[in-house]
């Protein structure tokens, strides 16, 4: 009798237990099904991959297609009816953020056990939230570090259009500086190849303010070193000063290889508050900081040989860099191992750190950096 009891309340209990640990786990996988879809969703919109209603479909998918090895084929087609996705764009100060909601539910069958006490189906919910930010400006201050080193006199593989007889300096020949006799044919030199580069760079930057002629939102600085560094040039609204500055490198440039003057100038110049100050006053509520820094050599001071202590120098201006937000772009330029291994550690990000091995890579991996670096800026803020 006693058996007979309890044996219902037995059978309910563990209907209970079965069904309750499957409700929690279905109810989580729910949840982070619809934080995918609205981080993903944020993130498409300032990406410019959809607008704001192709979001709403977009979060869908998302979700679905991470609920797609979990649920029924009826519980599916349910969930896919129930899910609700909003997106409220707020504009303000040349930011638009997107607040991106999605909610949805389902019915969840329910054990034997459960049923045999009267309940077939339980109805789970969950709801997220996400925003990200797009700064429609983009505005932007990028410091340039060019080596002008003797290695930079250097003759590349390409022939040179604008000469036909030339001084073509290689390591055999340089102990004749300045005084080689020009020889045919005439092959563009590691420091005419930075130009050529440098000018699809400034050339990426002014297509982005070109955008908008009424703003103001470019600034660039540049700096030279040899085994000391050069005078700078001073940070400036566009790409003109650094243009001309990078003109006027020598030709054929001579002395050791120092980075160490030239990223702490570049440094010292983006974290002043004078830059903050410059952009304020255009109207530009935030801006994205930049440090490129090429080099054909390794650090050896006036020396020709590796000084690992220039490079521990050198890469703690890099670190302090990047910890104050400031992406450094490397690009090493037919250069020894040795500089190569010191550019990648500056950058911090494998991505960012380029290696050429010519001309045509050297100018390729300029303009890459001047579009990455002019990309939409997104930010997905929770």
């Amino acid at each position: 009798m006693m058996m007979a009891i309890l044996m219902p309340v037995m059978i309910a209990a563990a209907g209970v237990a079965i069904d309750y640990t499957r409700l929690v786990n279905d109810q989580r996988v729910l949840q982070d099904a619809l934080d995918a879809g609205a981080v993903s969703a944020a993130a498409s919109i300032v990406t410019g991959h959809t607008d704001s209603q192709g979001a709403k479909v977009y979060a869908t998918n998302v979700a679905l297609a991470e609920l797609g090895n979990h649920l029924t084929s009826a519980e599916m087609k349910e969930l896919k009816k129930n899910v609700v996705v909003t997106v409220t764009p707020t504009a303000a100060s040349g930011v638009t953020t997107y607040d991106v909601k999605v909610t949805g539910k389902y019915n969840v069958q329910l054990s034997p056990f459960a049923q045999f006490i009267g309940y077939t189906k339980h109805e789970i919910g969950a709801r997220s939230a996400s925003r990200s930010q797009s700064v429609s400006k983009n505005a932007l201050s990028m410091y340039v570090v060019l080596d002008r080193s003797g290695s930079m006199s250097f003759v590349t593989e390409t022939l040179s259009t604008s000469s036909t007889k030339c001084q073509n300096y290689t390591l055999a020949t340089w102990p004749l500086y300045p005084n080689l006799a020009s020889t045919k044919p005439c092959y563009t030199n590691k420091s005419g190849a930075l130009k050529a580069a440098a000018t699809s760079l400034f050339d990426q930057l002014d297509a982005l303010e070109k955008k908008d002629p009424t703003d103001t939102i470019i600034r660039v600085g540049a700096v030279s070193f040899t085994d000391a560094m050069q005078t700078p040039q001073p940070m400036a609204w566009g790409t003109t000063a650094a243009r001309t500055y990078v003109t006027n490198i020598p030709a054929y440039p001579s002395g050791g290889t120092d980075m160490t003057g030239g990223m702490d100038a570049a440094y010292q110049a983006l974290k002043n508050t004078t830059e903050n100050t410059a952009h304020t006053a255009k109207g530009n509520a935030t801006f994205s900081k930049f440090i490129v820094l090429m080099t054909d050599g390794e650090n050896t001071g006036a020396s020709s040989v590796w000084n690992p202590l220039l490079d521990a120098k050198t890469l703690a201006t890099c670190d302090a860099a990047r910890k104050n937000g400031i992406t450094i772009y490397t690009v090493a330029f037919m250069a020894p191992v040795n500089g190569i291994t010191m550019l990648k550690n500056c950058a911090g990000v494998p991505a960012n750190a380029y290696v050429a091995n010519d001309m045509q890579s050297l100018v390729k991996a300029f303009a890459e950096i001047g579009s990455k670096a002019t990309q939409k800026a997104t930010r997905i803020m929770n």
